[in-house]
């Protein structure tokens, strides 16, 4: 009997029933069947022995393909895993070790390891890839794999949850180590020849706090030792670069023990942070937002009406409790407070679109094992905007705020990519909304963007959204900004507009965030310029530097003629030179560096950041280009010669 599949072209394939991955690769190609490493099957990522079915889609995966490094790095992961049982033996029991997108994790219990046996290890594991052991999936009675597994009940656990409902299950065994797993994984372990242990870390398993605490072990590998050094290379700079490392140091921020996941703002950081603000409040002005103001606390009911209840609620991640036999929760989102203000008067087709920001502090009950700086918190900012509006008003809307996105980010410097999410398969609302929604988006990003990428079906359940990526300073990608489409809401919540035809409408909500949340704008910010900050962020603008005590009242007197900026003046008693490295490290972009000669002649002398200097500046001449610098936003200190 055969079967039809699907290939990437739109062509159709006869292959026989229970036919392979691999049977449909031969069927295409001999080459391609031999160069078969896995499989897509309806875009998900399966072993090369996993059988197709009926009008399956079908991608053949080898080592070009961009999931190629996926595979390598699950079969790094089982080098590991088969290093740590050489060394360690029955002592170590192996839990989970998938890839991740910049390598791979195990989570393991049993042992203690450091960071200090890594070489051990990597030694072992060196020896496991020169062995060039072939890589082989083994289909095992269920019955013998529980028997395999009888002192580790984290994989009797996989058995018998995740492993299916067969009378076998898939096993791969390369020389003495075997391991329950689906795979996909490559064919020997020659082929992982550049690798690395970067971590190690604590994860409770299965990232349930109730469960036990487990050590978990990060790595990564790459095909080659070439790509595996430009990636510790990449990662090196990265750490330079750490936002909480460079937070600390420039006292910008700190997230204390007595409040995880939330981020106290320090006065330097507090300092950007409402550049930020005032520097978005102008751009929503301009896209003709009036801002508004909602509270934390509100009654839970408020969130059933709009939906959001049961998504953030039953998923643990709300901060709710009960009190006077009411439910009450912290907001984990600003768009039913604003659907509120938007209800409390009648509207009319006139009046839209409505448009409503606010810098709303919303709360998500985020799990402490992925916490991380200002990047994963559980008390955010978002800069967000709901537009209340006619269905024909929505491409035009969008434009604008692509517009004023793309104009926003090239400010400060990142090159942004738009990724259009469309319909989902629990979508509600009708078919009919979905399919204009879609195309006005679509209209709206090809006459304002070079290039976007589409990615079918991960839509909102409420509409679809087009993501704002940046590249930052080292090529990492970022998910920053966001407009996306409701038309949920507003029937939820029961939004009505009285049209031109003198009868009522629910109107088309537009959710949007700029920068996404402030504390992950920022945290992205800090580690793309470094902290080396542009100066009309800098918490510090200019640092007077006089060179002997009998200096400082002339540093004063230049102080008040620059208070149109952030200045201070260094008064330690310390040798200038000592004075430039402080406002080096402290990266402060520009230093006025004032003597007796400059005091007697009534002007400075000017470093930057970058150590260019001028002398012989008049306060005057300092101020305007100062003035210029600040005022259009410029990137980078570049008004000396």
């Amino acid at each position: 009997m055969s079967i039809q599949v699907e290939l990437p072209d739109g062509s159709e394939l006869e292959v026989e029933e229970h036919a392979t991955i691999e049977d449909v690769a031969y069927e295409i190609g001999t080459g391609l069947g031999d160069d078969t490493v896995a499989g897509k099957i309806n875009s998900e990522l399966v072993a090369k022995e996993e059988n197709v079915s009926e009008g399956d889609e079908i991608e053949i995966v080898t080592d070009q393909s961009d999931e190629y490094i996926q595979v390598l790095r699950h079969s790094a992961a089982h080098v590991f895993a088969q290093a740590l049982k050489r060394i360690y033996g029955d002592d170590v029991k192996l839990t989970i070790g998938p890839w991740t997108d910049e390598g791979f994790y195990y989570d393991i219990e049993g042992i203690e390891i450091e960071e200090e046996d890594f070489e051990e290890i990597e030694e072992e594991m060196q020896k496991i890839v020169e062995e060039n052991l072939e890589i082989e999936r083994e289909m095992l009675p269920r019955e013998e794999a529980e028997e395999f597994f009888e002192d580790n009940e984290y994989k009797r656990e996989i058995l018998n949850n995740e492993a299916g409902e067969g009378d076998e299950v898939s096993f791969y065994k390369q020389g003495e180590f075997k391991d329950l797993c689906k795979g996909p994984h490559v064919s020997s372990t020659g082929e992982v020849e550049g690798f690395k242990l970067l971590e190690i870390a604590g994860a409770y398993w299965r990232g349930d706090e109730e469960n036990e605490m487990l050590t978990r072990v990060y790595g990564t590998a790459f095909p080659t030792e070439s790509k595996l050094e430009d990636f510790l290379e990449k990662k090196r700079e990265a750490e330079k670069r750490d936002h909480r490392k460079i937070g600390k140091e420039m006292d910008l921020f700190s997230v204390p023990e007595h409040a995880p996941g939330a981020p106290h703002y320090h006065r330097a950081g507090m300092t950007i942070r409402r550049e930020l603000e005032e520097y978005i409040r102008e751009k929503n002005k301009e896209l003709g937002y009036e801002e508004v103001w909602t509270p934390e606390l509100n009654k839970a009911e408020l969130w059933k009406k709009t939906g959001h209840y049961e998504a953030f609620k039953e998923e643990g991640e709300m901060f709710a409790w009960e009190q006077d036999d009411t439910e009450y929760g912290l907001k984990p989102m600003n768009c039913a407070n604003h659907s509120h203000i938007f209800d409390s008067d009648k509207r009319s087709y006139k009046e839209l679109p409505i448009k409503l920001s606010e810098f709303g502090t919303v709360n998500r009950n985020e799990q402490s094992g992925e916490l991380s700086g200002l990047l994963r918190v559980r008390v955010l900012t978002q800069d967000d905007g709901h537009a209340y509006m006619r269905k024909d008003q929505i491409e035009e809307e969008v434009k604008a705020h692509l517009e004023k996105i793309i104009e926003m980010y090239d400010e400060f410097g990142f090159e942004v990519n738009f990724i259009m999410e469309t319909k989902p398969p629990k979508a509600q609302g009708p078919d009919e909304l979905w399919d204009e929604a879609e195309t006005a988006l679509k209209n709206a990003l090809e006459e304002k963007v070079d290039d976007y990428e589409i990615k079918p079906e991960e839509g909102a359940f409420y509409g679809p959204k087009i993501g704002v990526e940046v590249e930052d300073a080292i090529g990492r990608e970022w998910q920053l900004g966001t407009v996306q489409l409701d038309f949920v809401i507003p029937r939820n919540y029961g939004l009505k507009y009285v049209g031109k035809d003198n009868e009522e409408h629910y109107p088309v909500m537009l959710h949007r965030a700029i920068l996404g949340s402030i504390e992950r704008f920022m945290g992205v910010m800090i580690e793309h310029f470094a902290g080396d900050f542009p100066t009309w962020l800098a918490p510090e603008q200019v640092r007077i530097l006089p060179v002997t005590d009998d200096n400082i009242n002339y540093a004063r007197e230049i102080q008040e003629e620059l208070d149109d900026f952030r200045v201070e003046i260094e008064s330690r008693s310390w040798t200038v030179g000592k004075k430039i490295q402080a406002a080096h490290d402290d990266n402060v972009p520009y230093m006025l560096i004032l003597g007796d000669d400059e005091e007697e002649a009534g002007n400075l002398s000017v470093r930057d950041r970058k150590e260019r200097e001028e002398s012989d500046i008049s306060v005057e001449e300092f101020r305007e280009r100062l003035r210029d610098e600040v005022e259009e936003k410029k990137l980078r200190t570049d008004f000396l010669n």
